[in-house]
């Protein structure tokens, strides 16, 4: 479907990443900032995001693959770019191991507060693997599952925010493969217009992928973790669930071409993409193609470079990791206090764009 053109490795020294003496998961979180950061870590694949409230108040959205270099990683980001001693919330968006996987290697780095995911299924169907999951009931004890509809429990959305910023929220609109407002049981392919041609029914734990819109005044974002191709269709049709004109879309499933449906990008009508791709993950020819038509290379990020043959890329200056061997560069999206404006920058690259929040 043509989409019309819009203008517009493991920490060496893991001892200074350890939490310091006596930090515990009940402390407060950090201080007050000036706007809302998004940090977009490279997991090379897999998915972590860390989103920080005017507040200080912190949230992690998927933890990467396991093995350790991912926990790494997100903990260098956490403390020495965000400036953080802790995550508050740490939300599973799927239970596959490129986004629950290295939860256990993270949670002796960073304190955590609260766990959050969907249900997971039972049986354990086969395409879930149960050691990564396994670890984080342990960490999670009395975790809070999210349905459809939800909003995730952040003290932002209730406390008075510094300096007269908007509060901060993280609205469910799609959980165990219903989306908000529909009843549970309902199906995948739901029948009605835009020409939506569905795909083969998706067993799998990606369409039951929860997917969120992040509100901070004026400014959305959404993000989908790994969700398909009919559930997105659902998002949108008959009625969409999201608000009119998203900032920013955190590209679904790593910018897979079996998922982000172009009805659902129309929708949206994003000002700019973030894919969360690895070397030779995600950034697929059509939907690359389609989000380049629809943007334009000036608006369309990506962690890295797809390096196989045929691939399509935005413009190279947009991309945070070019060569296949990297220095994990993350990207940055920084809204201002009054959530007017907002700039994407890839600190590593000393790059940086602003837009006008819609």
């Amino acid at each position: 479907m043509e989409i019309a053109r819009r203008h517009a490795v493991i920490v060496a020294v893991l001892a200074a990443l350890l939490p310091a003496a006596g930090a515990t998961a009940d402390e407060p979180a950090a201080g007050a900032r000036a706007g809302a950061d998004f940090f977009f870590i490279d997991v090379e694949g897999g998915a972590a995001t860390l989103i920080v409230a005017p507040s200080g108040e912190s949230i992690l959205i998927d933890s990467g693959f396991p093995g350790g270099r991912d926990a790494g990683r997100i903990a260098r980001v956490v403390r020495k770019d965000a400036g953080l001693q802790r995550i508050d919330h740490y939300i599973t968006t799927h239970w596959h191991r490129d986004h629950v996987g290295g939860i256990g290697e993270l949670a002796p780095l960073v304190p955590i507060g609260r766990y959050y995911g969907h249900r997971i299924p039972e049986p354990v169907p086969p395409d879930i693997l149960t050691s990564p999951i396994g670890r984080w009931q342990e960490l999670a004890g009395d975790p809070v599952w999210l349905r459809a509809g939800d909003r995730v429990p952040l003290a932002a959305q209730t406390a008075d925010a510094p300096g007269g910023s908007p509060a901060l929220a993280i609205h469910v609109l799609s959980a165990d493969g219903i989306v908000k407002g529909e009843p549970d049981g309902s199906p995948q392919v739901r029948a009605c217009e835009r020409g939506h041609e569905p795909m083969p029914e998706d067993t799998s734990d990606n369409a039951r992928s929860l997917a969120f819109h992040v509100s901070y005044g004026a400014f959305d974002l959404f993000a989908g973790g790994d969700l398909t191709w009919n559930v997105e269709h659902k998002l949108v049709c008959p009625e969409s669930v999201l608000p009119p004109g998203i900032d920013a879309y955190l590209v679904d499933h790593h910018g897979l071409d079996t998922s982000n449906n172009p009805v659902l990008i129309e929708a949206m009508a994003p000002s700019v993409a973030i894919v969360n791709s690895g070397p030779a993950k995600g950034a697929e020819p059509r939907t690359m193609s389609d989000l380049l038509a629809y943007l334009g290379a000036s608006r369309v990020f990506q962690l890295h470079r797809n390096i196989r043959q045929g691939a399509i890329n935005t413009a190279a200056e947009f991309i945070a990791n070019v060569p296949e061997d990297c220095d994990a560069a993350f990207i940055r999206l920084s809204v201002t206090p009054d959530a007017k404006r907002y700039t994407v920058a890839i600190p590593a690259r000393d790059r940086s764009w602003t837009f006008e929040a819609r």
